[in-house]
């Protein structure tokens, strides 16, 4: 399947921003609808350029719980597949509650991780943490497992321990699958800072964009929370391409070809 050219795939989600603004627009007007609901998107826009210095700043500060919540999820998670692709019995006992991660309302433990944690910044990146840890697990256990037979008839045949297999073997066929975890998992790490921030907003020690979106609720600021919650999409969205930049690099350098690639 070829691919569009870069302007094609540059032009056409604009021209579709475009659009979706231009009817935006429109329905305000034959709605009548009261800007405090839905305001005009020039009205976002403005509101955006006014309160810019405050949004880059909460960003920032959004970013950098998204950032350091995912890169803790990958290292735990990453270890944790590790224990799960040595040991069945290990990994029988305790994917039950790695699952009980990804099921659990994390609005509903969020005010209890703040009752032992604390209003603090590190209480945002553990909720960032918890939400986009099982990606990680999943994905990097599946990878870890998913070897091809020969390969590990040849490391056998060689008198390769258990821990080569896994150094040499295991993790660099896993890197492809890291990577797909990442990439889900890097826009649950933006929503979880953002559930954080939201609780831990309510006691003034956070300012991120969650708690700005808290204020701007609770004052009926439409335009500035719309801006807002474009600026976490431009933040999921950077993260999202950090992830695809280490995909190319990881993928160029550390996966190992099976020599079925061209097959597929």
């Amino acid at each position: 399947m070829n691919k569009s050219p870069l302007s094609v795939r540059i032009a056409a989600p604009i021209g579709l921003f475009v659009v979706v603004a231009i009817l935006w627009h429109l329905m305000v007007d034959w709605f009548k609808i009261p800007p405090v609901l839905l305001p005009k998107p020039l009205k976002v826009l403005e509101a955006i350029w006014e309160q810019r210095a405050q949004l880059l700043s909460g960003a920032w500060v959004t970013f950098q719980a998204a950032a350091l919540g995912l890169a803790v999820s990958t290292l735990i998670g990453s270890f944790v597949a590790i224990l799960f692709s040595q040991s069945s019995w290990i990994r029988t006992a305790l994917y039950p509650y790695v699952i009980f991660l990804q099921t659990v309302p994390i609005v509903a433990i969020a005010p209890l991780l703040i009752v032992w944690s604390g209003a603090e910044f590190r209480t945002v990146v553990l909720v960032s943490c918890i939400i986009s840890i099982f990606p990680i697990i999943s994905n990097v256990t599946s990878g870890l497992l998913s070897i091809d037979q020969n390969h590990l008839d040849l490391f056998r045949m060689q008198g390769a321990s258990r821990w080569q297999t896994l150094v040499k073997l295991r993790i660099p066929s896993a890197v492809r699958s890291l990577v797909q975890g990442l990439r889900i998992s890097c826009g649950l790490s933006v929503i979880g800072a953002i559930v954080g921030e939201l609780f831990v907003g309510n006691s003034g020690t956070s300012d991120g964009l969650g708690a700005m979106m808290n204020a701007m609720q609770a004052n009926l600021k439409t335009a500035q929370l719309i801006g807002a919650i474009m600026a976490c999409t431009l933040l999921g969205i950077v993260l999202f391409l950090a992830i695809e930049a280490l995909n190319r690099w990881a993928l160029r350098r550390w996966t190992i070809d099976t020599g079925f690639e061209s097959d597929r």
